[in-house]
């Protein structure tokens, strides 16, 4: 018996090895064919194993390839080869550029447990032979161009525990069988067009930690079943057309942290079974018609930072329990019918950054310790019934952004405390009460205040002239009060238009023109206008007083840098020995670029003002030949407060992390140098220049001049990569024309991506004290939120695009006082100009297909340059849409 034992071992061994060899073979030519056919970097380098390419993994001893990663590569091809790779378990291709079907070939990898094409631009349908990957436990397609209905042979998933499919374009229902996966732990598919009801037994059957359906069709009611096991941990459904009630059962799951249901059609009382969900964090049923009262045992969820409820039919008063919530840092309940006093138990949160109590009916009193808590930054309390005097106390909040009044019945004066408030930047809205006497001159403190109303109340006597200490505002209005004096000479104010200050009988809008108002008297005016001259006089002196001085000062610095540049240049010539900078630190990220790079010649690259290249908002670029012929271009970080000394550790992190970020139009650092107190950056060389040197400089452009596809193809390129620094959550300082570089192909990547991270590691970009961002592209709501966002960026884009579209520059004096690129094109209307007369007529005229692409793009770029941050899309979407351009 031994002996037939290990005869017949011998036996299959000796079967099975020339298996073995074929599959080995194969591996290896399905690979070598692979790096061919995707063009991947670093591959095949030294002739080395392909099981020790980056990305790839093979069994132990038997040289099969196991798991291949291909993420963030921005790879182009025909991946249907890798379907041959038979023993492969984990397959990541995600962030690339695959474009057409995904293969069905791969339904034939049975061993596979691991998939995510993500992030790429697969189409068509979704392949049904992936529902024979009996062992998938993960399957990612989310933010492919995906479409028809999810397979109904995933069914026969059973191990899948990981479903993935948002961001796609697919149509139908969500499939019952969804819920009988017993394994399934997370199912994404927002972002779809799917429609119908979702399953009633999605989670009864399963491990559901998270389900995210956001912006689909779904309609009826959310079903029981979701909390049914008491695992569910993340619950989003906002953007739907879900109806009925939201079931009690939800305080089955006491580790459920977010429930995001907002802009549906849900209806009744909130359960009072919430109060068993302990991990609550987060609560949005905003934009529904939810009845009923607040229920008080929200309370009972400790953790609650953000409780939204706003645009629904709550009634009564807002429980004092709620004071217990000593995490709660957002209370948004506006849009209801709340009544009551404004409930002092809530202004115990000592975490509380925003209160938003709009829109109700509210009948008491402000209380005297409204800004008990430290950290209130937005006060929102418009149109309301609120009566009393507005009290002196409000000066405590001195971290306010925003203070929202108006509508109210406040009596009394306006507390000259305001002027304390130093941060408050959005609004400052008093309108519609009924508050007199005079307007207090301390308000001409608030320096950050962008708009300021005072409308429709009773107030008097002169506006102070105090006032032009509010150098930041946009808005104002003064109308229908009782005030009466000149209106000060001051910028906002005359650029505002006559009916911010209309009502006041008394008060003069134009003392130099024919009348000032009725209660003014000839002798008066002719007063008036005296001293108007002497002012206009005495302006004047001053200003050439101040020139001369200002002039001969520029003439003194630019002889004393004349004599030091000389004198140094002479050093030079005579043999003069300069030593270079000390270096503290250094490193260069791509490998075979190691030996070509010198860093004593980067350094004295930039001490030469005749390396420059150019200098922009948070660095200096120069030309830097080294020694082995390798041309790079180096970027100078204008550094401040010792930021590299301090944070070094951290910033060589930041830009080890950057220079692994793989897309085709991002300049990525490929290394770095640290002396002193600066730091250099290393980046390829590009020989076109920059965008704004192609569109606006005669002198530097280059012979070939862009067509039309050309440029379409730079916008849309400088999307793609604009898209991608939103996706892994990076936001970009300094976005426009002069930072989109251009390679010998005129492909564009977007520079200065690693700004954002390294001004100062410590903090995060809201913290930036510095304007971020080039002039004429800054979006309006940075000079009130002095933040960095997203929608922020997507406006400077959209500068960016209209450069393209106009070639005109963002900001012209031809486009007249106060006016730039965005204004000038969203008032061609009112000047009676078509779209047409907008384009560059060298373009535009020159075939119908070209007039038609540019006009569908001038309609983007009117979307991104919209003044409400909140109407602009998502650069993914953009993205999308030139796209779909550039195809049709």
């Amino acid at each position: 018996m031994a002996f037939l034992f290990w005869f017949s071992l011998l036996l299959v061994g000796f079967l099975w090895r020339p298996q073995l060899v074929v599959a080995q073979q194969n591996d290896q030519s399905t690979m070598l064919a692979l790096e061919k056919e995707l063009v991947v970097s670093g591959w095949g380098l030294n002739n080395s194993s392909y099981c020790s390419w980056v990305g790839v993994r093979c069994r132990s001893n038997l040289s099969m390839v196991e798991e291949l990663d291909l993420s963030y590569r921005q790879l182009r091809g025909n991946v249907t080869l890798i379907s041959e790779l038979k023993a492969l378990k984990k397959l990541d291709l995600s962030y690339n550029n695959f474009h057409g079907a995904i293969p069905t070939d791969f339904g034939n990898l049975s061993e596979l447990e691991f998939l995510d094409l993500s992030w790429n631009n697969f189409g068509n349908l979704i392949p049904p032979e992936l529902g024979s990957l009996r062992n998938l436990r993960s399957l990612n397609l989310s933010n492919n161009r995906l479409t028809g209905k999810i397979p109904d042979e995933f069914q026969r998933l059973e191990r899948l525990q990981d479903l993935q499919i948002s961001g796609n374009k697919l149509t139908g229902s969500i499939p019952s069988w969804v819920g009988n996966l017993t394994n399934l732990r997370v199912f994404t598919a927002y972002e779809n067009e799917l429609g119908d009801k979702i399953p009633e037994n999605l989670g009864s059957a399963s491990e559901l930690r998270l389900l995210n359906l956001h912006s689909n069709e779904l309609e009826g009611p959310i079903p029981k079943s979701i909390f049914a096991s008491g695992k569910l941990e993340i619950l989003v459904l906002t953007m739907n057309k879900l109806t009925g009630n939201f079931p009690e059962l939800v305080g089955n799951c006491k580790g459920l942290s977010n429930i995001r249901i907002g802009n549906n059609r849900l209806i009744g009382n909130i359960p009072k079974t919430i109060g068993n969900v302990s991990s609550l964090t987060y609560f949005e049923a905003d934009n529904n018609n939810l009845s009923g009262e607040i229920v008080p045992e929200f309370s009972r969820c400790v953790n609650l930072t953000l409780l939204n409820l706003a645009s629904n039919g709550f009634k009564g008063t807002i429980p004092q329990e709620l004071g217990v919530l000593i995490n709660l840092q957002e209370l948004i309940v506006s849009g209801n019918s709340l009544f009551g006093d404004i409930p002092k138990s809530i202004l115990r949160c000592k975490n509380l950054s925003k209160l938003d109590l709009s829109n109700n009916r509210f009948n008491g009193t402000i209380p005297e310790d409204l800004c008990y808590t430290p950290r209130l930054q937005f006060l929102l309390l418009g149109q309301n019934s609120i009566k009393g005097e507005i009290p002196h106390e409000i000066g405590n909040c001195v971290k306010l952004l925003e203070l929202q009044m108006g509508s109210n019945y406040l009596t009394g004066s306006i507390p000259p405390e305001i002027g304390r408030i130093k941060n408050l930047q959005i609004a400052l809205n008093l309108s519609f009460n009924h508050l007199h006497g005079p307007l207090p001159s301390e308000l001409g403190k608030l320096d950050k205040l962008v708009s300021l109303d005072v409308s429709n109340n009773q107030l008097s006597g002169n506006i102070p002239s105090a006032f032009k200490g509010m150098m930041s505002l946009i808005e104002v209005n003064f109308s229908n009060n009782l005030l009466t004096g000149l209106v000060p000479t001051f910028g906002p104010f005359q650029k505002s238009p006559n009916s911010s200050f209309s009502g006041n009988k008394g008060l003069c809008i134009n003392p130099l023109g024919s009348s000032c108002g009725g209660s003014f008297s000839p002798d008066h005016e002719d007063y008036h206008h005296r001293v108007s001259y002497k002012i206009i006089l005495a302006v004047i002196g001053s200003g050439l007083t101040v020139f001369i001085m200002v002039t001969i000062v520029v003439l003194l610095f630019m002889m004393r840098e004349k004599q030091e540049k000389a004198a140094k240049a002479a050093g030079i010539a005579e043999g003069e020995t300069v030593n270079p900078p000390l270096i503290i630190a250094g490193n260069v990220f791509v490998e075979n670029l190691r030996q070509a790079i010198d860093f004593d010649a980067a350094v004295k690259a930039t001490l030469k003002d005749s390396n420059k290249l150019s200098n922009g908002t948070f660095s200096t670029v120069y030309k830097a030949v080294m020694p082995s012929g390798l041309i790079l271009s180096v970027k100078r970080l204008k550094c401040m407060d010792r930021t590299v000394i301090n944070h070094q550790n951290k910033m060589i992190r930041e830009l080890e992390r950057l220079g692994k970020l793989c897309h085709d139009n991002l300049v990525r650092p490929i290394g770095f140098v640290i002396y002193e107190d600066v730091a250099l950056l290393l980046h390829q060389f590009l020989p076109n220049g920059t965008l704004a040197q192609l569109l606006h400089d005669s002198t530097t452009k280059p012979e070939f001049e862009p067509d039309w596809p050309t440029r379409l193809s730079i916008a849309i390129g400088v999307a793609e990569g604009l898209a991608f620094l939103h996706h892994v959550a990076i936001i970009h300082l300094d976005i426009s024309s002069g930072n989109v570089l251009l390679d010998a192909n005129f492909k564009p990547l977007v520079g200065e991506i690693e700004i954002s991270k390294l001004l100062d590691p410590s903090r995060g970009t809201a913290s930036i004290s510095a304007v971020a961002g080039s002039f004429g592209y800054i979006p309006p709501e940075y000079a009130y939120t002095m933040q960095v966002t997203a929608p922020g960026n997507v406006y400077s884009y959209g500068v960016v695009l209209l450069e393209i579209l106009t070639t005109r520059l963002p900001v012209e004096e031809a486009f007249g006082e106060a006016m730039d690129l965005v204004k000038w094109v969203h008032s061609a209307p009112a000047r009676g100009e078509t779209p047409e007369q907008i384009l560059d007529a060298r373009l535009s005229t020159v075939s119908f297909a070209w007039r038609k692409e540019m006009l569908a793009v001038l309609v983007v770029a009117l979307q991104c340059t919209d003044g409400t941050p909140a109407k602009r899309p998502k650069m993914k979407k953009v993205v999308e849409m030139l796209q779909e351009i550039k195809q049709s």
